[in-house]
């Protein structure tokens, strides 16, 4: 009988407030740098490698007929057919869209719906092809797995002599585990902030090629709202740290980073086009539980196929860190993303993302386990978190140039 009523108390906390400790891959700051960042690096790296192949001064001389001189055109010559674009793209440019997302995996029946609208907006100026500032901001919707589904432990105070019970998360129930767990509503939208400067060079020559890397120091601001929070519009929900200690005031998934990110380019075809993307990253500060403050390595593999003009599928694999106050260290975060994007009209495009991936060093996935500090258990209960895990598909429809790049 104590058994169940410790169970039922916190299933009836966890219901009215969970502590969301860690971020699903498919919605990290890994990922808002991919979109903000190398985005605008990769049409950077696009043009500059499309720019014609110079000819050498004696290739000319040599076919040129007996007595005639050479003829260098001057350096600001464009093109025949039209301006073509050398670098970043220059003067004013900008995208917006609205996106929604349905999640997959193993998120019991109450996460299977469609998730709340999300709005992505991008505006820059670029001052030449070789500079150019931006300003990004993207929210990001998610479901993660592992939190309506499942049986997890309940764990008493040190020194009770009351063993521990069980809690059912999806709420079916078991013989061991009695179905006694309200459906929770973690439904999460996580908002970013980002501000560019892209800076694009040459770091060699190849086949009498320039080699171009863009450089982007960048500021990001993250901030988010869980539904499972007792404040509107907020991400201050209880956790349990790595020590079994409660917290209940802190902002989970609230944190700002500096980061310097250097893309590469590493094929070209007229069809194929890949990027590499290292970016250390370090917190503006430390916050919450956050313990060591090193720099992180962000690293993003982007690799595109052209079927025609208006039509581009993509892949991007990545590893990224990501360091929030419910973290004592930095999450090693490996996701995959996998879409493809088609113009509609001059400026219209539509989106479609699927994205999957989760924490190597964050296990397991989803509520770990529910830590009963008083009696009784209803007031006094906090569930303690894994690594999220979270799979879904996004669809975003825009003006603008796309990003070719979830969101």
């Amino acid at each position: 009988m104590l058994k169940s009523l410790f169970r039922t108390g916190a299933a009836l906390v966890v219901a009215a407030s969970f502590g969301l400790s860690a971020v699903p891959a498919a919605a990290d700051t890994g990922e808002a740098l991919a979109t903000g960042v190398v985005s605008g690096a990769n049409t950077a790296i696009r043009n500059a490698m499309e720019q014609p192949k110079p000819k050498q001064q004696s290739q000319q001389k040599d076919s040129l007929p007996p007595g005639a001189v050479a003829q260098v055109p001057p350096v600001t010559q464009q093109p025949v057919g039209g301006q073509q674009q050398q670098g970043l793209p220059t003067g004013f440019t900008y995208f917006a869209d609205l996106s929604v997302a349905y999640p997959f995996g193993n998120i019991g029946t109450f996460g299977k719906k469609w998730l709340p609208g999300g709005l992505d907006a991008m505006a820059s100026y670029g001052f030449n092809p070789m500079q150019r500032v931006v300003a990004s901001y993207y929210e990001l919707q998610h479901y993660p797995v592992g939190f309506n589904s499942g049986q997890v432990a309940l764990n008493l105070p040190p020194g009770l002599a009351v063993p521990s019970g069980c809690t059912d998360l999806s709420g079916s129930g078991s013989a061991a585990c009695p179905g006694i767990s309200p459906q929770i509503d973690v439904t999460t939208k996580d908002r970013f902030l980002l501000l560019s400067f892209e800076q694009l060079m040459t770091i060699g020559t190849m086949k009498h090629r320039p080699i171009p890397l863009v450089v982007t120091p960048t500021f990001v601001s993250r901030w988010s709202t869980v539904a499972a929070s007792p404040y509107s519009n907020s991400d201050v929900v209880p956790f349990v740290d790595q020590y079994g200690i409660p917290h209940t005031d802190i902002h989970t998934r609230t944190a700002q980073y500096n980061s310097i990110a250097f893309t590469a380019p590493f094929l070209k075809t007229p069809k194929m086009f890949g990027t590499f993307t290292v970016a250390p990253t370090q917190l503006t500060h430390l916050n919450g539980v956050n313990q060591e403050n090193a720099i992180q390595l962000y690293q993003i593999l982007y690799l595109e196929y052209n079927l025609n003009k208006n039509t581009r599928f993509f892949f991007e694999p990545q590893s990224s860190r990501d360091y929030l106050p419910t973290d004592p260290y930095a999450q090693h975060l490996m996701a995959y993303f996998l879409g493809a994007t088609e113009r509609i009209g001059k400026n219209g495009f539509v989106q479609v993302v699927l994205n999957s991936g989760g924490p190597t060093n964050y296990s397991p996935y989803g509520v770990k386990y529910l830590q009963c500090y008083a009696l009784p258990c209803s007031q006094n209960t906090v569930p303690a978190v894994g690594g999220l895990k979270a799979t879904q598909l996004q669809v975003q429809f825009g003006i603008g140039s796309p990003v070719v790049l979830p969101f």
